[in-house]
């Protein structure tokens, strides 16, 4: 390489890096695919539904993507470009949930995910197992022990820094940013006889969540997803390993933010899938952001139409922390050069 092309290149890394530092950045993202995911036997009683993909998560242990539907029948692991690798179902009972409105799902390591429940804005953890079912009542914690409706927790994720936390998203009514720990143990009864959405039976573990920042700040419309930044490689031990990726189905955005609330950069997906409600976002540890949406909702979309994959792809890869020496070295030998010039 001449130096002509050295200084090029290197300014080129040094402008990506520099903002690596401080900004995943949405505006070096570009949608690089769409896939089509299996309906895997629509709404029919004892099978899981893709209809509706609600929630996605990756996981990085496995090089695969866990999602949900907000039918709640159970949870599908798929590969990076949609396929289907193997599905486990929801046991409900005991649990209160009559609505089984999956929206929130994150992976936490070792086959162990967890799922949230929107209307009771309860949280179950369990482990997949291919063709299993997992009883979510065994091991729970309710966010809020309150019932709010089609308007409760929409997002949740998992920041495996530090032991572990979460955050969680609140869709509206109002909405609500929360960060903390959650504790998950066994239902000790059966809830109470109620009606509606049901009630969190008595038992479970412990919710220390609180807010984290005025959510009207980003000037979303609703909240749809959360995703924590803390698991990309290149932004580890820097400010922007902090930072959250929200999902707005409401106002087709997504936004990275701060943890003070303030937006750092967007996306608008209003041009993406525009009849598709897109509602999941994750990331995996190279950058790559990874949304589902579900079917297409216009009253002329053909029966049986899937959910979708979208695959959004940086176009300028964020250097790794190792470019740090490379750069160091390459920009003495640029300044070597100088010094030769001038001599």
């Amino acid at each position: 390489m001449n130096i002509k092309h050295l200084i090029v290149a290197l300014a080129a890394a040094s402008a990506g890096f520099a903002h690596a530092g401080n900004s995943l950045n949405l505006a070096n993202y570009k949608v690089s695919a769409t896939y089509a995911l299996d309906v895997l036997g629509g709404t029919t009683a004892g099978q899981i539904s893709g209809l509706e993909a609600s929630a996605v998560s990756y996981a990085r242990d496995r090089g695969s993507l866990f999602y949900v539907g907000d039918e709640g029948t159970g949870v599908v692991e798929i590969s990076l470009t949609g396929q289907v690798l193997g599905k486990m179902a929801f046991d409900w009972t005991g649990t209160g949930s009559t609505k089984h409105d999956t929206e929130g799902l994150a992976y936490l390591g070792g086959g162990v995910l967890a799922v949230s429940e929107e209307r009771l804005q309860d949280v179950y953890k369990f482990s997949f197992v291919n063709g299993g079912s997992a009883a979510l009542k065994n091991n729970f914690v309710s966010i809020a022990n309150d019932k709010v409706g089609n308007n409760g927790i929409e997002g949740l994720s998992y920041d495996a820094r530090n032991g572990g936390s979460f955050i969680t998203v609140k869709q509206q009514t109002p909405q609500n940013v929360l960060a903390g720990n959650l504790s998950f143990a066994a239902a000790t009864g059966n809830p109470p006889s109620t009606s509606g959405d049901g009630s969190t039976p008595p038992g479970g573990g412990v919710a220390q969540m609180s807010s984290l920042f005025d959510p009207t700040l980003m000037g979303l419309s609703t909240l749809s997803d959360v995703q924590t930044l803390s698991s990309v490689d290149a932004l580890a031990g820097t400010s922007a390993a902090d930072h959250l990726l929200v999902l707005s189905l409401g106002s087709r955005q997504l936004v990275e933010v701060n943890r003070q609330g303030q937006v750092l950069s967007s996306f608008d997906l209003s041009s993406v899938l525009p009849n598709n409600g897109i509602e999941g976002v994750t990331i995996d540890e190279k950058g790559t952001i990874y949304l589902v949406a579900e079917q297409d909702q216009t009253g002329s979309a053909l029966p049986g139409v899937q959910s979708q994959l979208i695959v959004l792809s940086a176009i300028a890869p964020v250097p790794e922390p190792s470019t740090y020496g490379l750069m160091a070295l390459g920009l003495g030998l640029l300044g070597l050069q100088a010094r030769r010039r001038r001599a």
